[in-house]
């Protein structure tokens, strides 16, 4: 396997590595936020699912054996209600994006489009979660959040 296909490999493990928290994190959210605000989370859950499930197959069909998910993820802080819920659920999405981003950076063709468009879906749940967007979203400098290629935990 070429140097780039190994990178582009390893960035989708990564990518899946971030889906596999971000829908355990989504659990977390689900269960301690508003009613008003639950039909997002349910959508933003089904749509990681989904994510995730895409990437495993990506990884399949090139040889690799699809990282699995932890049996749990360290949160980043306490969620004990619905605003920690809302701030829980923008920190996903921004750590997530920086993942994509250097699966971005990784990709080339049809791959590059479906990371680049994941990068954007997660800085728009990010804006909608926070009421804010970041000037650059999935850059760990302008975002405050992780750096990308760390695999971020829920």
């Amino acid at each position: 396997m070429s140097e780039a296909k190994k990178a582009t490999v390893k960035a989708l493990q990564s990518a899946l590595a971030a889906e596999h928290a971000v829908v355990y994190g989504y659990g977390v959210v689900g269960g301690r936020i508003s009613e008003e605000r639950r039909s997002e989370a349910r959508a933003a859950y089904a749509a990681h699912r989904a994510r995730r499930d895409a990437l495993a197959r990506e990884v399949s069909d090139r040889g690799a054996e699809p990282v699995s998910a932890s049996a749990g993820y360290a949160l980043p802080f306490p969620v004990p209600d619905s605003a920690a819920a809302v701030q829980l659920a923008a920190e996903l999405e921004d750590r997530v994006a920086g993942v994509y981003s250097d699966l971005v950076r990784a990709a080339e063709g049809e791959l590059r489009g479906r990371a680049a468009e994941a990068l954007r879906e997660a800085a728009v749940r990010a804006v909608r979660w926070r009421g804010g967007s970041v000037a650059f979203p999935g850059l760990a400098e302008r975002a405050g959040t992780a750096a990308p290629s760390e695999a971020p935990t829920a």
